[in-house]
C-alpha cells in the first residue's frame, strides 16, 4: 500500500500545546475510524509553522479526503518513492 507525506500549513504548530494536539489527534483518529481500516495514520512531526504527516492509504484522494472531513490542512500529499537511511549507504 502506498505511503504519503502530507504538508500541513498551520502557523504556530510548535507552539501548541499538549491538550491542543489531543484534541487534533483525537479528530484525527474518529475520522479515520470512520474511514475505515484502509487508510492509517503512522506518526507527524510538529515544526515551528507546519505539520508533516505520515500516511498509508491506496490513493492520494483518500488522504484529502480524511483532511477534508477532519478539516485540517492538506497543502501538499505526496506519495514515497522510497527510503531511505543511513544502511542505504552501505
Amino acid at each position: 500500500m502506498p505511503k504519503y507525506v502530507i504538508e500541513r500549513e498551520i502557523p504556530g504548530a510548535g507552539a501548541l500545546t499538549s491538550e491542543q494536539l489531543k484534541g487534533i489527534s483525537q479528530t484525527s483518529c474518529g475520522v479515520l475510524q470512520n474511514m475505515g481500516p484502509e487508510i492509517q495514520w503512522v506518526q507527524s512531526y510538529v515544526t515551528g509553522d507546519k505539520i508533516y504527516c505520515v500516511y498509508i492509504a491506496p490513493n492520494a484522494d483518500m488522504v484529502r479526503e480524511h483532511a477534508r472531513q477532519g478539516g485540517f490542512p492538506a497543502n501538499s500529499v505526496n506519495e514515497v518513492a522510497t527510503i531511505i537511511d543511513p544502511t542505504t549507504a552501505e
